[in-house]
């Protein structure tokens, strides 16, 4: 028989599944370790699901025309001049990222800690990673400069990097690249014929959008930029998988799109009708919609903060949050401390936060960050509770004083508090 090469599960989805498996043991974990939006589901999007079940028939691969109406609508309103014909849609945006690795030739330039899934497809697709550091000024991209001289680098090793990928803002550091540097980056690529790929599926979950500048890459490089999205994050529908790209004008974006269609023809053939119905609306943005993603903003960034305080306050350095639901603390200050107790890197680390105080991270060597720094995710949107405590903290003046989401940071402050204390 032939050999099988098994790769590891998806890091965040295997804590996922120990989490569970460890509650329904009895055991209370504060779970820290994955990135789902939990929200209640809006009543209207329950409305539209239903009235969905008549689109039975498969439909075009890239979607139907009206759901690509929508989307192409939903990113005309960001800045993003766009129309249908670059649109498609998909049960999620990893289903895209994955097409877009399998059909852009070449390796992948990723920023250095990444979200856990762009390496592994990047090398299902039979791609080299390339990981470039992302300093704290440069919002979870990567340094221009140091991605400069990391494509010579590859390519003097035999690389060939073509695929830039960005995401905005940045999952895991919960912070956005300020203009500036996506100018620069836009440069290099400009000048290194790089594609660039925009992951922003985070985008309407900026914390203070009236005083946090967004610009998409699509603004500077349109011609080489595709942008990926969903409504996993927004809007807490992640099961339900709705994912759209939007792809580049002229020859190079009309190929791109031809070649993901082809590639969703034979993976997924297209994203499930009932969820093209709830596409539809959710991009056309009717009233709720909007509410409802500027509460969710409001939540995810009070308690973002209030998890990044209580880790400075435990001693870490900590990048403040602008956008998403993420903290990325390094706990470098207290390396001397955590040896005595054997933490000496991200792994030991996570293992000690989970055995001392039921807190579930995802140590900082599963995103492709050094293993030897003491870093960790941290995602703070399953502190909401049950869908009843998770309406009321939509709508609260202050989430992090009800006593359900208080609870919680408490629990995490007394286990950074044990670590600082270590030794």
């Amino acid at each position: 028989m032939t050999a099988v090469t098994v790769a590891p599960p998806s890091p965040n989805l295997a804590l996922n599944q120990l989490v569970d498996q460890r509650r329904a043991a009895g055991d209370h974990l504060v779970h820290l370790a994955f990135g789902e939006a939990r929200l209640p589901v809006l009543p209207q999007l329950t409305a539209q699901l239903a009235a969905g079940a008549a689109r039975s028939a498969y439909g075009p691969v890239a979607g139907a025309q009206d759901v690509r109406d929508a989307v192409a609508g939903y990113f005309t309103r960001r800045r993003l001049p766009t129309d249908a014909d670059r649109v498609v849609v998909a049960p999620g945006s990893k289903p895209l990222l994955m097409a877009l690795q399998l059909v852009i030739p070449g390796d992948v330039l990723l920023p250095r800690p990444a979200w856990n899934t762009y390496a592994p497809q990047a090398e299902y697709a039979g791609k080299r990673v390339f990981g470039v550091p992302i300093p704290a000024e440069c919002g979870g991209v990567p340094d221009p400069g140091v991605l400069r001289a990391t494509i010579r680098r590859a390519r003097a090793a035999g690389g060939d990097p073509r695929l830039l990928v960005l995401t905005l803002p940045d999952n895991p550091t919960g912070t956005l690249a300020p203009p500036p540097v996506i100018r620069e980056l836009c440069a290099v690529a400009e000048a290194e014929d790089l594609l660039i790929v925009s992951d922003e599926i985070y985008r309407d979950i900026v914390h203070h959008p009236d005083t946090t500048p967004f610009l998409s890459p699509a603004e500077v490089a349109p011609e080489r930029t595709v942008v990926t999205t969903g409504l996993s994050k927004t809007l807490g529908v992640g099961g339900w998988r709705i994912g759209a790209a939007r792809f580049p004008a002229g020859e190079t974006g009309a190929l791109l799109r031809d070649a993901v269609v082809s590639a969703a023809s034979e993976l997924w053939s297209t994203l499930a009708g009932p969820m093209q119905q709830v596409a539809r609306y959710a991009f056309e943005e009717p009233p709720e919609i909007v509410e409802r993603m500027r509460a969710s903003a409001r939540l995810h960034g009070a308690v973002a903060r209030a998890v990044h305080r209580i880790a400075v306050d435990a001693g870490a350095t900590c990048r403040p949050p602008t956008g998403g639901f993420y903290v990325y603390p390094d706990f470098e200050p207290l390396r001397g401390r955590l040896a005595g107790r054997g933490v000496t890197d991200s792994a030991s680390l996570a293992a000690r936060l989970l055995d001392d105080s039921g807190i579930v991270v995802l140590a900082g060597h599963l995103l492709g960050d050094d293993p030897r720094a003491l870093r960790f995710k941290a995602a703070t949107s399953l502190l909401y509770g049950d869908p009843q405590q998770q309406e009321e903290a939509l709508h609260a003046d202050d989430p992090t004083r009800l006593p359900h989401i208080a609870g919680e940071l408490t629990r995490i402050a007394e286990a950074f508090d044990r670590i600082r204390a270590a030794g």
